[in-house]
């Protein structure tokens, strides 16, 4: 192969889309091409040289008439089950060309080709679907390389699968790998078509390059990537052109200068954040409930037991909890983020497995955290708020849940702000008087021992914990860097506020106080961080609630910068002229 050979397969590899829109129904593939795209996808690399693939070409238009049928109500039923804002994203989306194309070609595998003894699947039987899926991908960049597109219609549910088979009259064997939509393209998109509506964005590949151990990220030939440092470099300041923009714009507006109030100030500050004016509603919103035990629960600084930090990530993710309530509400989505539960989770959709420990130690009698341990879990919150904006969310929500992590916060905050715990120390889950003193003296007895502060926000965050007040900090710093608002909830995010804001003065910038806990704790945070919160209305639950019921003020500040006419384009008259 020579070098034009290989530049031209790089312009293929790169050039490849999934093709869903655009096709040219009244071009015939010709016969000669397909057969030669088939050949390409057949030469594919297989476990065991099994060649588990087989390709059925669909023409026939009844044929094809009835796959869109079964598609379409494949798609609503997929649409039914999306938190309302990706919904209306995915309904607006194209997301199939099953009539628009001449031909449709069916990858199938069949994994039991080659009999029992097949090299290299004896205790993965799933390696003969991962053979087909590179046939596909053959298949793929050869139908690039002819100038053809290719959609992939990808969203059969199990049972959807099984009609789709009968439909074709597959043997039950088999299984469907792919459904592929194959035609000529009027033009090929520069970008990923969801990408562009902004379901979803790609990741550098600087985020996926690992070098010996998972973790250790860098190019080959480049210097180590420091996720940590990376991300600090990334926050600068907001950008005040845009904000002034927002407050121009607003004065233009049908209404009374500055008659909205603190509305105004969010819509300046979504612009500035975004550099640009109108920013993007902050939809879709994504609360990440950062879960962790905590040591100091030895203490008696609580009466609930720490197995109850499990039970409420399992009703979490079984939909039953207030967060989860207000999200539906919302239309927000709603994932938990384990980083040192004390359990062990089964892995179900809408958990992130990212446990650094189980649970911390008990600050009283030392650091809760190795600094090593502490600057893991801030990656994970840093890479937390990398892969749910790549996802296509607009808003980060901040939430937490941890028994005993009012006592880690508290601590966390006193240290920064230099506030006296016995002033700010608050009833967390509702403890009695003599729960609060002996909570009291925890928190006093911790900061006597661990020197560490706001100089050294990794030591800090060792010396008091918890996991999910590091990952609540990287989160906020991974907002920030990506330039996407983050709400945040209560105390335990002004905790995990102060030290992103100790790690990146510039980070409080990017944040939103969605409201004002019941903690006393929190208004001495909050007022460190010169922020004043949304709402105000005495709760104290934490999970996200404070910070998703300000979200309907958020967006609105936003929708207002959409969609409110100015003085000159309703033709109305400005007394200010």
């Amino acid at each position: 192969m020579g070098a034009g050979d290989a530049e031209a397969f790089y312009r293929v590899v790169h050039g490849r889309r999934d093709v869903r829109s655009g096709f040219r129904p009244d071009l015939p593939v010709d016969p000669d091409a397909l057969t030669r795209v088939l050949a390409a996808a057949h030469a594919a690399p297989s476990v065991g040289f099994s060649q588990p693939w087989d390709f059925v070409v669909v023409r026939d238009p009844a044929t094809r008439v009835r796959v869109r049928d079964l598609v379409q109500a494949q798609r609503s039923a997929y649409a039914d089950s999306l938190p309302r804002p990706r919904a209306a994203a995915f309904r607006a989306l194209k997301v199939e060309a099953i009539l628009d194309t001449p031909v449709n070609i069916v990858v199938t595998c069949d994994p039991t080709r080659g009999g029992r003894h097949t090299l290299g699947r004896f205790g993965q039987a799933r390696m003969g679907s991962y053979s087909a899926a590179l046939a596909v991908q053959n298949l793929w960049l050869a139908a690039r390389a002819e100038g053809l597109g290719v959609g992939w219609v990808s969203f059969f549910s199990p049972s959807g699968e099984r009609e789709l088979a009968a439909l074709l009259e597959l043997p039950d064997h088999l299984e469907v790998v792919a459904y592929l939509c194959v035609g000529h393209v009027g033009e090929f998109p520069a970008e990923p078509e969801l990408a562009t509506a902004g379901w979803a964005a790609r990741r550098p590949l600087s985020w996926a390059v690992h070098d010996d151990t998972f973790g250790n990220r860098g190019l080959p030939g480049e210097r180590p990537m420091d996720l940590l440092s990376e991300t600090l470099a990334a926050i600068g300041p907001v950008d005040p052109a845009a904000g002034d923009a927002a407050r121009d714009q607003l004065d233009r507006m049908t209404k009374p200068r500055g008659s909205l109030g603190r509305l105004e100030d969010v819509a300046v500050t979504l612009a500035g954040i975004a550099r640009c004016c109108p920013p993007p509603v902050p939809e879709p919103a994504v609360v990440a409930v950062f879960a962790g035990d905590h040591g100091v629960h030895a203490q008696g600084v609580t009466p609930w037991p720490q197995e109850v930090t499990a039970q409420m990530v399992g009703n979490f993710l079984a939909g039953g909890a207030v967060v989860n309530a207000f999200a539906n509400q919302l239309g927000a989505e709603v994932c938990v983020v384990d980083m040192g539960v004390a359990a062990t989770l089964d892995p179900v959709p809408g958990l992130l497995p990212r446990k650094v420990a189980a649970g911390t130690a008990d600050m009283t009698e030392g650091p809760a955290l190795t600094r090593d341990q502490a600057r893991r879990a801030v990656e994970a919150g840093i890479e937390t708020a990398r892969d749910l904006v790549a996802a296509g969310n607009r808003c980060l929500v901040t939430g937490d849940m941890g028994i005993a992590n009012t006592t880690a916060a508290t601590a966390l905050i006193c240290r920064i702000t230099g506030a006296d715990p016995a002033r700010i120390t608050g009833r967390g889950t509702g403890i009695d008087d003599r729960t609060l003193a002996r909570k009291t003296d925890v928190v006093e007895r911790a900061l006597a021992r661990n020197p560490a502060g706001p100089g050294d926000p990794v030591g800090l965050l060792a010396a008091f914990g918890g996991l999910e007040h590091a990952g609540l900090a990287g989160f906020v710093l991974g907002g920030a860097a990506l330039r996407v608002p983050v709400v945040l909830d209560g105390v335990s995010a002004g905790a995990a506020a102060l030290v992103a804001s100790a790690f990146a003065p510039d980070v409080t910038g990017y944040c939103l106080a969605g409201h004002r806990s019941a903690e006393p704790a929190h208004s001495a945070a909050l007022a460190a961080l010169g922020f004043e919160p949304l709402l105000d209305m005495g709760l104290r639950l934490g999970e996200g609630t404070g910070a998703l019921l300000a979200m309907p003020i958020v967006a609105a500040a936003a929708r207002t910068l959409h969609d409110v006419a100015t003085f000159d384009s309703a033709g109305v008259t400005d007394k200010n002229g």
